[in-house]
């Protein structure tokens, strides 16, 4: 059973005596910038940003990326393709559309036997 990082910082004592905070992460196999690394929120106009995007996506789930950036440009946000893209993503959003059916053989296709 594999020990999730977060437990692992909780295991940790920085002010421990003995055994030093170098030592403790190697023991536990945790790296020691994960000890310090303080998780940072994300900022107001991205939530704002993102806020809108479910809004619309909601309205029109068939949007993609592209039509997102307009939308919000349109908007008066200034954003390119990459954040929005990041954000959707963030979010678990995707266009909904009709994907391809790559692995459907053709109904009247022939298969041939494979003779070597």
């Amino acid at each position: 059973m594999a020990i999730s990082v977060e437990e692992k910082r909780r295991l940790i004592e920085p002010e421990h005596p003995q055994v030093s905070l170098r030592r403790q992460c190697a023991l536990l196999g945790l790296a020691r910038g994960s000890v310090y690394y303080q998780p940072v929120s994300e900022h107001v106009e991205n939530l704002q940003v993102m806020r809108l995007l479910d809004e619309q996506y909601t309205a029109t789930p068939f949007y993609g990326i592209r039509r997102m950036t307009a939308w919000l440009r349109s908007r008066g946000y200034a954003v390119n393709h990459k954040r929005v893209s990041r954000l959707l993503r963030q979010m678990g959003l995707e266009a909904i559309y009709p994907k391809p059916r790559l692995s459907q053989p053709a109904a009247d296709h022939v298969i041939y036997p494979y003779l070597l």
